[in-house]
């Protein structure tokens, strides 16, 4: 017999950590290889994790409702040995967190579990400890540290929980939290100079620093919930705690509005041609398909043409750096039944015609509200789009999706009575408007470019192809 850990998997390019909901296997039940043992929620979806072997369920590291790191074990199977093989921990750490790309190392290196065996040596280690120069940094991490001063000379210093090392929000957060003393060399200097007047007394201040990071930083969010203060209401009110989805949208929303200087743009647009078209096919296309054909599918289009012809709305921001996205992705805001909302990515839907985008739709829709979402379903986003429409509203001022630089809103479609010109003179008809709210980061979007992305997405809905197939 063999005994084999089971370790986190990597679920998505910029997932580093998972929640485990629930365990579905108990100590001493059989598992067969790729029967699902538990489910774990990331910040992009939720989802059942297979077993890599077959065996039985020998031993469970964490428990419900703990945060884990990708690569770090989480339950131990025994297996045959013969099946498992002999480096059977380190193979199951190796095909649990696949690499996203070449340079990427093996999850099992991840320095998650040794900063917390080692946390009385931190002091000794930190003085000694090499700075992160090459790391990656996220959009939310770096705008953390300008707001809070935080040098980069301290970040590439500052221990990180994440997949290879990575600094998470929480990890700067909890530095934040603990009064951003200095780290590195800024940190070793004082510590040499007082070290020889009073060694072990002076080496004592240096030991809050490093303590406060992985495994430390974990029990204090853990033991966070325990301590906060219930809210206190009267008899005719009633409190309700957010659930985990709840809570993961609020602050996505909050950190949105701290990222990026929020400014909307309006346009509306005379959809009378699209109407008439798709009142036309739709009866056919449900026959034919199975499936509805909506508005939502033209508006992607339309956003996709206009995102070609104004690409530097397709970009993100990394520092003072702009990454401009050859990809075109539209993500799609989903209303759950849940109340909650999940934005499923169509991926390179420049490339898709009108049948296409909307099976793709359908699909991603379906799946969403049935929770069968992957996590590649909801990665890669490079533009939003949300149909408030479908909701009777006429327009709002959407909060854009990070680390994109904006989303568009498409309203209600609504008759109006409007001045139609021809070669004989104007008329007054009846037609049909609808409003596009176009919301845009300032830091890199102007209102030029802003304004004239949105009035172009309404050129192309206004120029629909009456003759269009699908």
């Amino acid at each position: 017999m063999a005994r084999v850990e089971m370790t986190m998997p990597k679920m998505g390019e910029s997932i580093m950590e998972g929640t485990v909901l629930k365990w579905l296997k108990q100590v001493g039940d059989p598992i067969e290889q790729d029967e699902s043992v538990l489910e774990v929620a990331t910040d992009k979806v939720d989802t059942e994790v297979p077993a890599l072997h077959a065996g039985v369920l020998q031993e469970i590291l964490v428990q419900e409702g703990q945060v884990v790191a990708v690569g770090a074990p989480i339950a131990v199977i025994e297996t045959d040995a013969a099946s498992a093989g002999t480096p059977a921990p380190a193979a199951a750490a190796a095909e649990g967190a696949p690499s996203i790309n070449g340079a990427e190392k093996p999850a099992a290196e991840v320095p998650y579990v040794p900063a917390v065996a080692t946390a009385q040596a931190a002091p000794a280690t930190a003085g000694a400890a090499q700075p992160q120069t090459g790391r990656f940094y996220s959009p939310l991490v770096l705008s953390i540290a300008r707001e809070e001063g935080i040098s980069m000379a301290d970040l590439e210093y500052l221990p990180g929980t994440g997949s290879e090392g990575r600094v998470t929000k929480k990890d700067i957060l909890d530095y934040v939290a603990g009064g951003k003393q200095p780290l590195g060399q800024s940190a070793a200097s004082p510590a040499a100079v007082a070290q020889p007047q009073a060694p072990a007394p002076q080496a004592a201040p240096a030991t809050p620093q490093p303590a406060a990071t992985p495994q430390t930083a974990a029990s204090a969010a853990s033991a966070a919930p325990a301590t906060k203060a219930v809210p206190s209401i009267s008899g005719n009110q009633e409190l309700i705690e957010m659930d985990r989805m709840r809570k993961m949208i609020a602050q996505r929303m909050v950190d949105s509005k701290k990222i990026s200087p929020h400014v909307t743009s309006f346009v509306e647009a005379d959809v009378t041609d699209i109407v008439n078209w798709r009142n036309k096919h739709k009866d056919a296309y449900k026959k034919r398909e199975g499936e509805n054909l909506t508005f939502t599918p033209i508006f992607i289009q339309a956003i996709a043409r206009a995102i070609q012809d104004f690409p530097m709305i397709n970009v993100s921001i990394e520092g003072d750096y702009i990454i401009k996205k050859r990809d075109i992705n539209v993500g799609v805001a989903v209303a759950l039944p849940s109340g909650n909302l999940i934005v499923p990515v169509i991926h390179n839907a420049d490339q898709l015609n009108l049948n296409g985008l909307s099976k793709k739709l359908n699909d991603l829709a379906n799946r969403a509200r049935t929770n069968k979402l992957k996590p590649e379903d909801l990665e890669g986003g490079t533009y939003t789009v949300s149909n408030v429409g479908s909701f009777g509203n006429v327009m709002g001022t959407p909060i854009i999706m990070q680390p994109q630089v904006a989303i568009m809103a498409v309203g209600a479609i609504k008759k109006k009575p409007a001045v139609i010109e021809t070669p004989q003179g104007d008329l007054i008809g009846v037609r049909h408007f609808m409003f596009l709210s176009h919301s845009y980061d300032h830091r890199v979007v102007d209102g030029s470019l802003g304004g004239m992305f949105v009035r172009r997405v309404a050129d192309y809905l206004e120029q629909f192809d009456p003759n269009t197939t699908i």
